[in-house]
């Protein structure tokens, strides 16, 4: 015969905590640690200021005043300019490619090759795959030898390099894969079946790309667009190898300052830089917000 034991009178059932919570607030931690926190003394910093190459641990707004009265608004509006441009820019190659990626490569073995190839940049040094450009895009490059052998020029052309249009050809190649992926991690999640019946409803190739596949992958949509946004606007390899120091975006006021030893500078440059990607973040979602409140009205 088998005994049961007698249930303990009084005890109260012991409390299990969640491991999806415990390993939560441990990457929060973490992430508050390393990621937080930095920024935050990164914000106090700023308030301090420099004098004869030492920092005066003294709070005050002259290093906000300084920034904001040294000219850099014309660097800080071509810097924006600039980072949009080639942000808009990805976006829109990047999403047609992200869209074939995902549901047009039949095939696995290319699919393989194309993702393989879209994170090779992630292992090559960014200065030598930029300093690759200098050698096609000068006067003496390859792009201006093939223009004047077939006589399509006289002369070369010097806009090629050493110019925004450089800054943005070099930008555009190194900022393609963080696009990219994101969209294609969206897309490649949507369900075949959601698309095919949409086609069985009679809706054309461009209804359902604008109501079903691009709704469905405006996650993947917002995060390539922030992580091509932020490297753009802390680009400092692309301006200083192709720019050739006549296109000064705030990466160089930020070397310059740190050249320097003026940390307060650096500290509220970075800081600027940081609060024009989170403005540009709130407008985002402001016009998604705007976007979904509009499709729903539709629907009804």
């Amino acid at each position: 015969m088998t005994q049961t034991r007698p249930k303990d009178k009084g005890r109260k059932p012991a409390m299990r905590i969640p491991v999806a919570t415990v390993a939560l607030w441990v990457i929060c931690a973490a992430w508050t640690v390393l990621v937080i926190v930095p920024l935050l003394i990164l914000f106090v910093y700023s308030f301090f200021s420099t004098e004869y190459f030492q920092t005066i641990y003294e709070p005050s707004l002259e290093t906000w005043k300084g920034l904001f009265a040294s000219g850099r608004w014309e660097v800080t509006l071509r810097t924006l300019r600039i980072a949009l441009t080639v942000t808009l820019i990805e976006l829109a190659i990047g999403f047609p490619f992200a869209l074939w990626l995902a549901k047009g490569a039949r095939s696995q073995m290319a699919r393989a090759v194309f993702l393989a190839l879209l994170t090779i940049p992630f292992f090559l040094d960014l200065s030598s795959r930029t300093i690759v450009w200098r050698a096609i895009l000068g006067q003496n490059g390859l792009i201006n030898s093939v223009l004047m052998s077939t006589g399509i020029t006289d002369a070369p052309l010097d806009w090629l390099l050493y110019s925004e249009f450089s800054v943005h050809f070099g930008m555009i190649p190194a900022l393609f894969p963080p696009m990219v992926l994101p969209i294609y991690m969206a897309i490649i999640l949507i369900d075949d079946t959601l698309i095919e019946a949409s086609n069985d409803l009679g809706a054309t190739p461009a209804q359902t790309l604008w109501k079903v596949i691009v709704p469905l992958s405006l996650p993947g949509v917002m995060a390539g667009f922030v992580f091509t946004l932020g490297p753009a606007l802390a680009a400092w390899v692309e301006p200083g190898m192709l720019g050739g120091g006549f296109v000064n975006l705030l990466s160089s006021s930020i070397e310059s300052a740190y050249t320097a030893l003026r940390y307060p500078v650096v500290a509220a440059l970075s800081a600027f830089v940081i609060g024009l990607l989170l403005l540009i973040l709130a407008l985002m979602a402001l016009i998604l917000r705007h976007l979904g409140g509009a499709r729903l009205a539709l629907r009804r």
